[in-house]
């Protein structure tokens, strides 16, 4: 086993196809299939499902999937530390983003990019939860999450970075009347407007009325906070999400008391074996959110 067949191994896993995954590797897709079959027999266990329309991990491959990436950013790692003896950091960075790349993350990003020119730089959006598996995987290096939804496994560090309280909106039909605060029992009955599943926000308000005894009536859900605000305005129903998003929207605001909801924004990453370009940019991006706090 080499790390030549691991990189192999992983790409096909990763596009689920033999020529895609040569491509990718930049290799002609006979040797990557010959490299798998080798890696294979060595095992003696096949690795894929394979058919016309591609390739899917076996039990075999799918156990072997997480030490294989393991082993490749190890090696990288690797690299990565005696290039950075010669004073210029090397090599890739993988940052992930809940939600959408806001001012403190692109400055972050910029300043990091500015003073470390040879980095390749890739950004994942994705929602929290997939979000914080591939930060605990490997997949990504440096994450900004949502705190309080999902748990965080024990691997995984964090650091608040903001804090914000979520509030109900009201669109044109004026569903909550003239209140000015509200609990989670008072919309039990309500249609509500939030984000899908997967995200933060949304498992906040799941667990809140699943705490009143209730599962919230989702009238309408998207897949962005601007999506929700205009879902509505539109009267669709009442939307749940952080205060600052409905600025300028015109919608009547209504603070939730109880319990208090709160999206509470981290960094996170997993200090194990982290990269040097990994710990300059977590430097890079502590000074800037705590700048803008």
């Amino acid at each position: 086993m080499d790390l030549r067949q691991l990189s192999y191994f992983v790409a096909v896993a990763e596009d689920r196809h033999f020529t895609r995954a040569a491509s990718r590797v930049s290799v002609a897709q006979p040797a990557v299939s010959a490299q798998i079959g080798r890696l294979e027999r060595e095992l003696g266990e096949p690795l894929f499902h394979r058919d016309r329309r591609g390739a899917t991990l076996t039990a075999a491959g799918e156990a072997l999937l997480p030490h294989a990436r393991e082993a490749l950013a190890a090696a990288q790692r690797g690299r990565d530390s005696i290039a950075s003896l010669r004073g210029v950091l090397h090599g890739r960075l993988r940052v992930g983003v809940a939600g959408p790349v806001d001012t403190r993350l692109g400055d972050a990003l910029r300043e990091f990019h500015r003073t470390h020119p040879a980095i390749e730089l890739t950004l994942a959006n994705r929602h929290n939860e997939p979000l914080i598996a591939a930060i605990a995987d490997g997949e990504v290096d440096v994450g900004v999450v949502g705190l309080g939804a999902q748990p965080i496994p024990p691997a995984i560090a964090t650091s608040v970075v903001a804090a914000e309280p979520l509030v109900a909106a009201d669109g044109p039909n004026r569903l909550l009347g003239q209140r000015k605060t509200l609990t989670a029992e008072h919309l039990r009955d309500l249609p509500i407007v939030t984000l899908a599943r997967g995200s933060g926000l949304r498992a906040l308000l799941d667990n809140a009325c699943r705490a009143a005894g209730f599962s919230p009536r989702v009238a309408a859900e998207a897949e962005d906070l601007a999506s929700v605000v205009r879902l509505a305005a539109a009267g669709l129903g009442v939307a749940i999400a952080p205060r600052s998003v409905f600025d300028g929207s015109g919608l009547a605001l209504v603070r939730i008391t109880r319990p208090r909801l709160e999206r509470r924004t981290a960094l996170a990453w997993k200090p194990d074996g982290m990269a040097p370009a990994a710990r300059a940019f977590l430097r890079v991006a502590e000074q800037e959110f705590a700048g803008k706090r």
